[in-house]
């Protein structure tokens, strides 16, 4: 079982990378085509979906194996809360922002968590 995990874990791997990478690209673009303040909403957009998406993983693949059934399953239903926790609070945070492009941010998380499910499909093939 604890192959199970170490899969998990390297795949969680592979995708926040493939996220982080995405999002920094992005964000540059962005910033590149049209200024700071939109490039700087970028970045947010992708924190806003990479930070919790590493909290998520590092909480659900601690435990492994039949004898813990429970305590993984407890694992992945608190990374699930701490994940939409930290979400909500890095919109919350970033909307403090008076420069805030908004369409850019929501963009960005979008195309991030794209990213997941594109790989995840990919690697399912």
């Amino acid at each position: 079982m604890a192959d199970l995990a170490r899969t998990g874990k390297l795949l969680a791997r592979r995708v926040l990378i493939a996220q982080s990478l995405t999002g920094l690209l992005l964000s540059l673009a962005t910033w590149w085509l049209w200024g700071t303040d939109s490039g700087l909403s970028a970045l947010a957009g992708v924190c806003a979906c990479v930070i919790p998406n590493a909290v998520f993983a590092h909480l659900a693949f601690r435990h492994a194996g039949a004898s813990k059934n429970q305590l993984v399953v407890r694992s992945f239903s608190q990374g699930a809360k701490f994940k939409l926790i930290l979400t909500i609070f890095f919109f919350v945070a970033v909307f403090q922002w008076p420069d805030m492009k908004v369409s850019v941010l929501f963009a960005s998380f979008a195309a991030t968590m794209m990213t997941q499910w594109v790989l995840l499909i990919r690697i399912k093939h």
